[in-house]
């Protein structure tokens, strides 16, 4: 009998062992299945067809939940930022340094965009594509060698369709050859404080050394849309057409955003998505809700679906803990008294306006404001000189400064100015 029953027991292991292993085996399957390939282009054309359904309201009704927890990302780096502030609300392995794919093309926008401001090119100028830049694999929008495009044109056709040809069109545009203009974004990196990354092009395809971090993509990214909030208007671009014109003739191209939260997150406004065979699935995704403006970023996502994913879980998440306190009320402040100096006094004003996240649920209607003036102030005095501070606190706590300046100059009394003011004195 007892050998009757071990016979028994020992068919019944036997039979689970091999249900496990026939789970396991088509676990991996699927795993399989669901695995980045290699791409030769930026964003493939099957990213371009797919249509996720992610959308902010549904999201949004587990974000109370997520407030109380750590939120759940499947990417190995992420980082979540306030952009006014800089706050860094969420991070997961931040600082290491990733190939960044396409969204390597903020930093060529940003260059792009300090070019405009400071008028070494305008939005009307023809760019003519030279043979290198028409040479470029990956995503493009198919420039021929000699073709001309304004620059309006090809800031569209980088922030809408991450076109690879388009970008060095521009770099050698703007700096003579991609060489030059890749030591440029590595300059204003370095400017940024962006410690972990290395441009080696201005694409963002796989190459030896071309990498980034979360951080420091959402460094520039802020830098982007903060100093040049135009950007939103070209990456918001769901669908345009260009015209190529070449030799052959005129034919039209369909531009499709490669960022599908453009589509589909009701907060989005931005920014830029990336994909290679190295990098997996990148993006730095913006969106803006009740005045709160957040920087997303995701790398090296399994898939495209876990990347926008990830970014509307991180973007829910934000929204659900910030609030933004601005002083909209700086009243103006009285002239203040100088010694020694040809005017006995001068205006003053706030240097900025004060702003404040919090992300601790507090009443920011509570928020005092106080006022404190240098004594003594003495001339010479220079517009922009600090004469004062404007000091925030919420519950007997501190959260900001403001310095006030004056708003002009004071020269200092010499003998001749002493002798008038003591004459006028006397005569009164």
């Amino acid at each position: 009998m007892k050998r009757f029953l071990a016979v028994i027991l020992g068919s019944v292991l036997l039979l689970q062992g091999i249900c496990t292993a026939s789970v396991t085996v088509y676990a991996e399957e699927s795993a399989e299945e669901e695995s980045v390939g290699e791409e030769s282009a930026d964003e493939g054309s099957g990213e371009e067809n797919a249509e996720e359904n992610i959308s902010g309201e549904s999201e949004e009704e587990g974000a109370q939940e997520e407030n109380t927890a750590a939120v759940e990302i499947s990417a190995p780096s992420a980082i979540l930022m306030e952009a006014s502030t800089g706050t860094v609300i969420y991070e997961k392995d931040a600082d290491t340094a990733r190939p960044p794919a396409s969204v390597t093309k903020v930093m060529t926008l940003l260059l792009i965009f300090d070019a405009l401001e400071n008028g070494t090119i305008s939005l009307e100028d023809e760019v003519t594509t030279s043979e290198y830049a028409a040479s470029m694999g990956g995503s493009q929008v198919f420039l021929e060698a000699g073709e001309v495009q304004t620059v309006d044109t090809l800031i569209k056709c980088i922030s809408v369709a991450s076109a690879n040809d388009a970008c060095v069109a521009m770099a050698e545009y703007i700096c003579g050859n991609e060489e030059e203009f890749v030591r440029r974004m590595n300059e204003r990196a370095a400017e940024l404080g962006m410690n972990h990354t290395s441009f080696v092009n201005c694409n963002g395809l796989d190459a030896d050394g071309h990498v980034t971090s979360a951080r420091d993509i959402a460094l520039m990214s802020r830098e982007l849309i903060t100093k040049y909030p135009q950007i939103h208007d070209y990456c918001m671009i769901w669908m345009e057409d260009i015209t190529h014109t070449t030799e052959k003739g005129t034919s039209e191209f369909g531009l499709t955003n490669t960022n599908k939260l453009v589509r589909q997150y009701e907060y989005a406004t931005g920014l830029k998505t990336g994909s290679t065979g190295e990098a997996k699935f990148c993006v730095s995704a913006t969106a803006e809700k009740n005045g709160v403006e957040l920087i997303a970023v995701i790398m090296a996502a399994e898939n495209s679906k876990d990347r926008f994913g990830d970014a509307v879980k991180l973007l829910n998440y934000g929204f659900g803990k910030c609030q933004i306190y601005t002083d909209n009320d700086m009243e103006a402040i009285p002239p203040v008294k100088v010694e020694g100096g040809v005017e006995e006094e001068v205006g003053a004003e706030y240097a900025e306006q004060f702003t404040w996240l919090d992300i601790t649920g507090a009443n920011l209607n509570q928020m005092e404001k106080t006022v404190e003036m240098k004594e003594g102030i003495r001339a010479p005095l220079k517009k922009g000189d600090v004469i004062g501070q404007a000091v925030y606190t919420l519950d007997g706590t501190e959260k900001g400064r403001v310095d006030i300046i004056a708003s002009g100059d004071v020269e200092k009394a010499g003998f001749i100015d002493c002798l008038l003011e003591a004459a006028e004195g006397l005569r009164l």
